[in-house]
């Protein structure tokens, strides 16, 4: 393989980000360009992409193929991507013709749970304990290791809002859950007792500055997030500890774009590193109405090699997602708040549809 082509310069206004994938997060990377004067094409093996409507450029193909890669990256100045499902063999591709952020090392570190996790222990912070799961005996085994008789299994690759994890109360229940997991290799995490759950949007330039917001508190439900709060009850030394951590985490994987980590809040305030999003995410999507430079807007500087915007807050804010057919009240929602929906078809139960965000003046 070669070297991956670096970007010696800022994408002017003008130039093309392109954008592989072309759900909710594709379409907002694509509105935030438009914003600084810079255009998208959005690459999308679907054919009725959210993020299609709101660029003229884009493509419909496999990730997989070369051709049509190719032909990608030769319209686009540089290139990122809107999920982590990437194949890393199309990203180490299209690193050979263009500038490509994040860079493929960071998202294959973070494409699987057990690496990710180890690279976080590596790092010196903390997580649930957690242990590798291949087989229905593997799963016996790392159970009897848990303590507190409880634990979640979760495949290593994909799955995302609760999909590919079961919660296991006996190594019984733990080998039946590998074995629904048709042979996928898995990890077992302890179930961690904590307080609430919050995250931290942060991002990291080419030349290595460093922009973090504020932590958000998150709600969820049936494993889908329904709700950040900003400002969380996090103490300001929690707030610059997770800060701290987004920072720690990007610096070791010499990344270059927005990511998003999640943290478990202990009951002694200890936070405890849950999962990392190699992108823009979910709990920041506030930032698009009570900052003045949004995680999407930051993430394109971030991919362009433009300054970094300022990530400070100037309200307090509540996101929360509309899910499935909540989205056909969207007359009576659109009179509460910021209104966003993705232009999806399908209102399938347990799909994000839209979000909406409420904002009162800042109070700490």
């Amino acid at each position: 393989m070669s070297e991956p082509v670096k970007l010696d310069a800022p994408v002017t206004p003008g130039g093309v980000i392109g954008i592989l994938g072309g759900g909710q997060l594709g379409r907002m990377l694509a509105m935030a360009a438009a914003r600084l004067g810079l255009r998208s094409s959005v690459y999308c093996s679907g054919y009725d992409a959210p993020a299609f409507q709101v660029t003229q450029e884009y493509i419909t193909a496999s990730y997989g193929d070369p051709a049509m890669l190719k032909d990608f990256a030769d319209a686009c100045d540089v290139v990122t991507f809107e999920f982590e499902n990437i194949p890393v063999a199309s990203l180490d591709y299209l690193s050979e013709l263009r500038p490509v952020h994040p860079g493929p090392r960071a998202l294959e570190m973070l494409q699987d749970r057990l690496t990710e996790k180890n690279f976080v222990r590596s790092l010196g912070l903390g997580t649930a304990p957690f242990f590798p799961v291949e087989t229905p005996e593997d799963a016996r085994r790392a159970f009897a290791e848990l303590k507190g008789g409880a634990g979640i299994l979760k495949t290593r690759r994909l799955g995302y809002d609760g999909k590919g994890q079961a919660k296991v109360t006996s190594a019984d229940e733990a080998a039946w859950a590998c074995e629904a997991f048709a042979g996928a290799p898995a990890i077992l995490e302890g179930f961690v007792e904590f307080a609430y759950e919050a995250s931290v949007v942060a991002a990291r330039g080419v030349d290595g500055s460093f922009a973090a917001y504020d932590p958000a508190e998150n709600v969820h439900e049936n494993h889908i997030l329904r709700r950040s709060i900003v400002p969380s009850s996090l103490s300001p030394a929690q707030v610059k500890n997770a800060q701290d951590i987004a920072q720690k985490i990007a610096d070791a994987l010499d990344y270059v774009g927005v990511l998003g980590v999640e943290l478990f809040v202990q009951k002694d305030g200890t936070l405890l590193v849950n999962e990392i999003a190699p992108r823009v995410h979910n709990s920041g999507h506030w930032t698009l109405e009570a900052c003045a430079c949004s995680q999407f807007e930051q993430h394109i500087r971030a991919v362009a090699g433009w300054p970094l915007g300022d990530p400070s807050r100037h309200s307090d804010a509540v996101m929360e997602n509309i899910i499935g057919a909540e989205v056909n009240a969207w007359e009576s929602l659109a009179k509460g708040g910021a209104l966003h929906l993705y232009g999806k078809q399908d209102a399938a139960p347990g799909r994000k549809m839209g979000h909406i965000t409420r904002l009162k003046p800042r109070t700490k």
